[in-house]
This record gives C-alpha cells, structure tokens and sequence, in this order.
C-alpha cells in the first residue's frame, strides 16, 4: 500500500468517538484483556497477518516444497513442525510492561460491566475452574507476582513482532503467547496449507486460545503444537495440557471468517447455522467410545491407577508378568504403545529379568480387559453397556464406580460454549478463498471495509497508518507502551536520545507505510528512524505531560520538537502527517 490509499473513506472508525477511537487503539496493541473486551479483534490479527507479505514467503520456504500434494492434515503436520523450529511459547509478562487494574477496568467501563470482567479475565481476578486453582496457574504462568493493582499488558504480537524476538536477548528464534500463535496458525494454515477459510474456527477462554480445524475428525492447534483427535485421547502429558482449557474453563469466545460468538454479549455476527456446524464438529472431536486403546489411554493419563493392573507376555511358551506402572515408563523412550497394535512389540522389548513367573497379587490383569473388549462394544451412551464394563472392572484395588465417571469423562468432554440464546445478526462473509498474495488479500479486504468492522480494524492491527488512521495508532503508541519508559527513567533527554539513535535502522516492518510501535522498537533495538522517533516521543510526553511538543515528518527526516529543542531522525518511511488533531485523545 502507499500514500495514495490515505484518501480512502473510513466509515467504521468515527474520529470524534470515544468509543470508536478504543476499539481502533486497542487493534493496534491488541492485548488479551482488549481481545476479551472486543470480540472482532481476534480475527483482525489474522487478516493483518493474512495481508503480510512475509506470510507469503514462507510458501517458497524449501521445507514446504510439494505441500500442495499433500493430504490437508498432512499439510497441517509440515506447517506444525516449521512454527515449533521457528517459534518459542513466550510466557514472559514482563515483555509488554504494566499497567493497572485501575486503569483498565477504567478504560472499559462503557464496554463491560466491572463484575463480567473480574469474574472472567485472569488479569482481573478470574483463577479458572477448581483444577486451575488447585494446579496454582496463577503462579504457573508468573500473574501471582501482580496480586496486588499492577497488572501486565500481556499484548498478542503480529507476525512481525513474532519473529522479531529473534533480536531479543535469550531468545533463540521468534516467539509469541498463545494468543498470537492461534492468530499465526489460523493465517498461516490458510496462507502456507491452503485450508479454506470455512474450516478454521479460533477459540478464546480466559486462560487460554486455541483453533480448531474441521479438517477430517479435526484437529486443534494448541500453542505451537497440534493435537489431532487420536492425540486428544491418548493419554499422555501433551494431550493433557491441551485439553486443560476446554475441559475447565468456559469459551469466551468463538470467530471465524462468517464473524463472532462471544459468552459475555448479547448480539453475534456468525450464522447460527454456521456456529451450531462447529459447535457439532467439536463436540464430536471431543468424544469417543471405550475401547481397550481407550482404556489404556486413560490409565496412562491417571498414574494413580497403574498400579492396579499388570500385563503378560509369554517366554518360551511360558507366562511371564509385569507391573503396568513399570510398562508404562518404558513408553518413553519407545515408538510402541500399551493398548495399541504394537503393545506386544513393547513387551519384547522389555528384558525377560523384569517380568515374574506368577501374577502380582491385587492386580487386574490387562490382557483380560483386551479380550473383553474383543468381545463387547462399550457405548457411551448406552448404561447397559457401561453397567457391563463397570461389573467386569469391579476390584478391590479402585472404587469402580469413581473409575468409570472418570474413564467416561475422559472420553467425553463436554465444552462450555457461548449459549445460542443470542441476537445473531448478518455479517459480511469474509470470502478469501482464491487469492493468492499478501496484495490480492489486502485489496480484497479494502473491497469491503465498508460492509465489515473486522475487515476494517485489520488494517489498522497490520499497522498501515495510511490505509487506517494516525489517531488510533498514536494513542495507543503514547497511553500503552510503558517498557521504554521503566527502563529509560533515570536518564536525561539527550541521553534517551542517543540511546534510541543507536539502535540499528531498520524497521521489523519492511514496508514504508507500516510503523512498529514504541515498546517494539526498544525491547527489539531497532526501528525506522520515524519508529524512533515515536520511542522517544513516547517516554518524553509520559515524563513530562504538560510539556508542548510535535512531531514532524519532511521528506527523510521525521523530527520531534520537546522543550524547544529539535530531535532528528532519519527515515525511510513513506507516510502521511500526523495532523494536531491527531494526538487528541
């Protein structure tokens, strides 16, 4: 994009209103709590990202060559391995700087009632459902350090930014939370894999973001991992912190290309044809019928109950026996499994001096359950057939009814979704199906900025000042970017100023119309020498609030007049002048 598209008509964004202008602002910083209090965000961080030309590199990346040949999970698995080698999970709080609740739940007070807020954000209070709290995730995730009013940022990133922390000290690539990989993997699935818009659903909860593909019996994205629907049930440690979220915690949020649910509001712009086809697909995702592999699975999940169960495997035409617990650890450094076609291939390779000649007493022996299931069908649904399982699984060593509600909430989780009981009203469709660059994307979604608010913010959540508004961006950049200014506030002006002259002169935004904001250019030590200018700005006016300043761009030289004295700074970017007006906020 270039200066020309500063003329286009922005009808969604009013100048004069307050509230207009926070929704635009907070698509610039995009912070969890402002993605929670404004459900078209989420999706305008995947079309920023969507519109991103770097995205689209990665097509001619050598690992995805023949990608196109692949079947879509197959697709999904290579995009998977390429974000794990790329991309660290960042679970610093620290990054983005503080704030505090004061001022937050000031902020939104027009937006939310206080009472939502607190009992659903975890910047706010919200612990998430009993097993959250017993797990102590406050601490787990560094937010027991803000129990008192400060509170971090705790900001979703654009691809930009996710790759930019490879410049950041002690990170070894780029890196991002989990908001700002579902927004990644929802762009980059689209874009690098080619899954159709339709079939990718992003998900929020207070604690955690997460998508799911319709893609054959689905498949979840989780952090930088994905979890298909044989990984959800297979018992292991991964799987468990995947499906930690939808097992405890209630969805706040659900959008996708036809619009949004939200749990805290009254009016959705997804079809409830289309939310009720999700809502389907997932809760089928989500469950499965009691098998032997079931089973073990679920023993493997709960180590409490190893103990109660021991496998055979014959010698020499001889019986031998071993504890489940032990055949359970030997998994970790095999391909093979209990429970599945290869648990045999596991038992060999186990050495005879660890099994015994006679069953361990008080044990339920495994290769029994196997052969029952052989022989019966365990419907979920069905009590008869549960009420059989449960009389075959009665011991001494478990409480068997206590064994079966958790075996069957394991193969049954039942997600706490947004109620129907909304006003759903029609939204545009965002059909971008068929283009095929960043530009083809960019044009089409200034085709129907008009028609569709989340089309709209994404161009000022992909930083184009020219294509959205310097007024949004300004506020957020001079109200929102707290780091420069902690870590600069014993020194003086003139040393501020060296400091940001020297970082390197380049901007993490290749194209001249796109700006980073403050906290970007310092805590990744580079920028545009207008990016630098807006840094030094950014500490200056929050040191000194009533000192009269500006901010000039001429040619290749943005400058900043503080105190009568002239700053300058090269710069290469090609944007429209802030204009007084602009900085009223």
């Amino acid at each position: 994009m270039d200066s020309s598209s500063r003329g286009v008509k922005i009808l969604m964004y009013v100048q004069n209103d307050p509230k207009s202008l926070e929704k635009y602002s907070s698509a610039v910083t995009l912070s969890d709590m402002e993605v929670f209090i404004f459900p078209e965000l989420m999706y305008s961080l995947v079309l920023a990202n969507i519109m991103s030309p770097r995205l689209w590199l990665w097509k001619e990346d050598p690992w995805f060559k023949g990608i196109k040949k692949m079947k879509p999970q197959r697709r999904i698995q290579r995009l998977k391995q390429y974000i794990m080698d790329h991309f660290s999970f960042n679970l610093d709080l620290d990054t983005w700087g503080l704030t505090t609740k004061e001022k937050e739940l000031s902020r939104f007070e027009n937006f939310i009632d206080k009472t939502m807020l607190t009992e659903s954000n975890a910047l706010f209070g919200y612990e998430g459902d009993r097993y959250y709290f017993d797990i102590d995730i406050r601490k787990h995730f560094g937010l027991d350090k803000y129990t008192s009013e400060v509170i971090p940022y705790w900001k979703t990133e654009t691809l930009e930014a996710m790759e930019a922390f490879k410049y950041k000290e002690g990170y070894p690539g780029g890196a991002g939370e989990c908001v700002s990989l579902a927004a990644l993997y929802a762009a980059a699935s689209f874009v690098v894999a080619e899954i159709p818009l339709k079939q990718i659903f992003l998900m929020t909860t207070p604690l955690h973001s997460q998508n799911y593909l319709d893609i054959n019996h689905g498949i979840i994205t989780n952090n930088r991992r994905i979890v298909t629907k044989n990984m959800w049930f297979n018992g292991t440690e991964l799987s468990a912190k995947a499906r930690r979220a939808l097992q405890n915690e209630q969805v706040t949020l659900v959008t996708h290309q036809s619009g949004y649910i939200h749990s805290m509001y009254n009016e959705a712009t997804m079809p409830i044809e289309t939310y009720r086809h999700f809502a389907k697909k997932l809760g089928n995702y989500l469950k499965t019928e009691i098998t032997y592999e079931i089973l073990a699975n679920f023993i493997r999940h709960n180590q409490k109950l190893q103990s109660c169960f021991q496998l055979t495997y014959n010698f020499c035409g001889k019986p031998r026996f071993i504890e489940a617990e032990k055949v359970y650890k030997y998994e970790h450094s095999s391909k093979f499994r209990i429970g599945s076609t290869t648990q045999n291939k596991l038992l060999e390779e186990i050495e005879e001096d660890e099994y015994y000649t006679t069953p361990h007493p008080n044990r339920v022996l495994l290769d029994e359950l196997e052969e029952f299931f052989r022989t019966n069908k365990v419907v979920l649904d069905d009590p008869d057939t549960i009420s059989k399982l449960i009389e075959y699984l009665h011991h001494s060593c478990y409480d068997v009814q206590n064994l079966i509600e958790e075996l069957v909430e394991f193969c049954q989780i039942k997600p706490k979704l947004p109620g129907e009981n909304k006003d759903f009203r029609e939204n545009k469709i965002i059909e971008l199906d068929g283009v095929n660059s960043a530009k083809e994307a960019q044009e089409y979604l200034q085709s129907i900025r008009q028609e569709n608010q989340t089309a709209d913010l994404a161009f000022t959540a992909f930083r184009c000042v020219n294509s959205s508004s310097w007024k949004p961006f300004l506020k957020a950049a001079l109200e929102r970017n707290p780091v420069g200014i902690d870590d600069l506030k014993t020194e003086n002006i003139q040393k501020i100023y060296s400091i940001i002259e020297s970082f390197a002169n380049e901007s993490i935004y290749s194209e001249n119309t796109r700006l980073a904001q403050p906290d970007e250019v310092w805590n990744f030590r580079r920028g545009d020498g207008l990016e630098k200018a807006l840094c030094f700005l950014n500490i200056c006016k929050n040191r000194y609030p009533h000192v009269p300043f500006s901010l000039s761009i001429e040619g290749e030289s943005a400058k900043v007049i503080f105190e009568g004295e002239t700053f300058q700074f090269a710069t290469m970017k090609r944007v429209a002048q802030p204009e007084p007006e602009d900085f009223d906020f």
